[in-house]
């Protein structure tokens, strides 16, 4: 299940980082993924940060967060983002 909950990035944007996050991760449809891009005050960050968070059945929630905005979001970004949560599916 994907859950979204949307800051100012355009829905499409958030649904598809999200679907991006499950293929990624390779997760169950019993997982749920969790999109949310704020106002980030960092120049880093280009005004808005997204932050990821993953819910897996009988695992600890893990959270990603990237400085810049979801629609900016590459795969490169995300695979980034993403390589611990990876690595700690892979050792469950």
């Amino acid at each position: 299940m994907a859950r979204l909950f949307r800051g100012k990035g355009a829905p499409d944007a958030t649904r598809e980082l999200a679907r991006r996050v499950r293929v990624l991760l390779d997760l169950s449809e019993e997982a749920t993924v969790s999109v949310t891009e704020f106002a980030c005050g960092d120049p880093a960050c280009g005004g808005a940060e997204t932050a990821i968070i993953v819910m897996r059945p009988r695992q600890r929630t893990e959270y990603v967060k990237l400085l810049q905005p979801v629609a900016t979001v590459g795969d490169d970004d995300l695979k980034r983002a993403l390589a611990a949560l990876v690595d700690s599916a892979s050792s469950a």
